[in-house]
């Protein structure tokens, strides 16, 4: 049985099933045996010769794609490199549905292949009998109750065939999902990971995801002559060269014109990251600087998207002098890095902008990953009796109590940790397409499965969007690093455990943070769920402003003021749960953004002229190159 839960091996399955069938009935027309039973109803020759056209285009894009793909491999071969494909994102994921009960596994499967089957045979005597007519809705439909957007168009409703094709699916989708939640002797890490394997199945074999099964995609190809199958296939064949999906317009972005393009300088470098300061845009500003921690896992252009997307922008423009750590993305040589060196490099860049600036402590914020490090961070910092150089700590959507992480654990198990160590172990890293499409698989029906449709069955352009183009931006990660993350933080969730770990030679304790802190939260994050965030309140301190933001992991951290978008929520951040604190909190329309710069100004609000070294790059003062500098562009 195929692998049909591959988006890219799917979608080439299905293309080049479909071409096969469309050339034999090409060869057949052309030949003038069976054309009245194979072309729709006025198909003259020049229509004929048009599919001709297309079908010849589409093999010949297939086989100059496997003269590249041989080629490609015996040149990894050549020099012992991983043959995997970044591409092939399921391997990631096959131990885990290899653990599933495999009786409900094979029932399930076959009954999905089964009805697949069933339905393909229906579908190709349709098309081969239709007669071309508009086809009218079937009066059934208004009565259906499952609806889906996936199948909101009227040619799903049109055809009884679609019709019952697409609600059959809805309603089976709907069983299974059923049958895990009503299934006895599984613990809930168990069911949590069953369930995530059978939903990210029900998508995968869903008819909109199948050329043939597609009312949508057939009602294009005949109008277009096939055309949108061939610009579908040169999207796929661009996407399996350079091994993930294409969500945006590659040409759309560049870096430093008009994504990553706040005035700046690069002002210390080190082997791990380069350390970026901002120009003011005011006369003067706060005297304690911001240092921004990015997670490494990205590139830090999150917070510096278009000028009205940009955190970082706007941060400057309130009068903040604004850092940011550009990490770099692992190679070869950082085969070695741990924790230890993260840790490290938080340390050097906050004692870096102190002495640059000459001021006692610092402002910081930690995104996601780089958040949990700065959480040990700040622990390291007191346990040495260095606390005072941060005068406060914020935290956009980071754990640190890893119990309650969401559905990223059903990628971490001992047998995805033995998978994921074999992709890495060869190179000293993890290829950052890898860890993408783990990403991509949390919501497969909007980052794998609509683009399968739109681009390569539809043949639609990419659209230019920035948030898209970051995503697909993808960095690498250290092997040792990243899997002791896996087993130590999300897996074994030492870092609650007070002296569990350590790092730079020093036991980590979080009951030791007493930093002021600010923490935010995504209501929707489904990397880093609200409940799991909202944990760091019980571990810290010192005095903690929790904050709960409308959308998830990216909207609900990147939503400047002026879009006038979702609403925050604060209240009591001593309530004894995240449930008591929304029960108690108070929703607010808009961006969060103001509300904590009103927090920060507490903390500290003397301030200071914009000059000297508070202007990088102004005279006197050496830099090393121009924002957004030379790291985040290295792939």
């Amino acid at each position: 049985m195929a692998d049909d839960s591959n988006p890219m091996t799917a979608a080439a399955g299905s293309l080049k099933d479909f071409f096969a069938m469309q050339g034999e009935a090409m060869r057949g027309m052309m030949s003038g045996q069976g054309v009245e039973s194979l072309a729709p109803q006025g198909m003259d020759a020049g229509e004929l010769a048009e599919w001709a056209a297309t079908n010849a285009q589409l093999q010949q894009l297939w086989l100059d794609f496997a003269t590249h793909q041989a080629t490609a491999a015996a040149q990894k071969a050549a020099k012992g490199a991983n043959p995997i494909d970044p591409a092939q994102w399921l391997v990631i994921s096959q131990s885990m549905l290899g653990q599933l009960p495999k009786g409900m596994f094979e029932a399930s499967a076959k009954l999905a292949q089964d009805q697949m089957q069933l339905w393909s045979g229906m579908m190709e005597r349709f098309v081969a009998g239709a007669t071309g007519g508009k086809l009218t809705e079937a009066p059934e439909a208004a009565a259906l109750p499952k609806s889906d957007r996936r199948f909101a168009d009227p040619a799903w409703r049109e055809h009884p065939a679609f019709l019952l094709l697409h609600q059959t699916y809805l309603m089976l989708a709907d069983y299974f999902r059923q049958s895990v939640k009503g299934m006895d002797g599984l613990d809930r890490a168990k069911r949590q990971q069953l369930d995530f394997a059978v939903s990210a199945l029900a998508e995968a074999m869903s008819p909109d995801n199948f050329l043939a099964l597609n009312p949508v995609v057939l009602k294009r190809t005949m109008e277009s002559r096939g055309q949108n199958l061939v610009r579908g296939m040169q999207h796929l064949i661009n996407d399996m060269k350079r091994g993930q999906l294409t969500h945006t317009d590659p040409d759309a972005f560049r870096l430093g014109e008009n994504l990553a393009a706040t005035p700046g300088k690069v002002v210390h470098e080190t082997a791990l990251y380069q350390l970026i300061q901002y120009s003011p845009s005011t006369d003067t500003v706060l005297e304690v600087p911001l240092i921004i921690f990015p997670p490494w896992i990205n590139r830090f252009y999150i917070l510096d998207l278009t000028p009205k997307k940009s955190f970082i922008k706007w941060a400057v423009d309130q009068g903040l002098s604004v850092f940011v750590v550009s990490w770099k993305s692992a190679d070869e040589s950082m085969g070695d890095v741990v924790w230890d060196d993260y840790i490290r490099a938080q340390m050097d860049a906050i004692d870096h902008v102190r002495a640059r600036l000459d001021v006692p402590a610092v402002h910081t914020i930690g995104y996601c990953v780089a958040g949990t490090t700065l959480a040990a961070t700040l622990a390291i910092l007191s346990r040495r009796g260095e606390a005072e150089k941060v005068k406060s700590a914020t935290f956009f959507t980071a754990q640190v109590d890893f119990e309650k992480s969401g559905d990223l654990k059903n990628f971490i198990d001992d047998g995805q940790l033995e998978m994921i160590g074999k992709l890495s172990s060869q190179q000293g890293y993890l290829d950052g397409r890898y860890l993408a499409a783990a990403f991509n698989a949390l919501r497969g029906r909007d980052l794998i499965w609509n683009y399968v449709v739109n681009n390569y069955l539809l043949g639609e352009d990419y659209p230019a969007f920035d948030l898209l183009h970051w995503n697909g931006d993808v960095t690498n990660l250290p092997a040792k690093w990243h899997g002791a993350y896996l087993r130590d933080l999300y897996r074994d969730n030492k870092l609650v455990v007070p002296d569990a770990l350590e790092a730079d030679g020093t036991p980590i304790d979080l009951t030791c943070v007493a930093t002021p802190s600010f923490v935010q939260a995504g209501r929707e994050d489904h990397i880093a769920p609200a409940e799991s965030v909202w944990r760091i309140t019980q571990h810290f301190t010192g005095p903690m402003d929790f904050l709960l933001a409308g959308s998830g992991h990216i909207a609900g951290v990147v939503n400047p003021p002026a879009a006038g978008k979702y609403q925050y929520w604060v209240g009591d951040s001593t309530a004894p749960s995240l449930k008591a604190f929304v029960e108690g909190a108070t929703e607010h329309p808009g961006s969060w953004w103001p509300h904590w710069l009103e927090w920060l100004h507490r903390q500290s609000d003397s301030r200071v002229p914009a000059q000297g070294k508070r202007v990088p790059g102004s005279k006197g003062d050496r830099v090393i190159e121009d924002a957004p500098g030379r790291y985040v562009k290295t792939r």
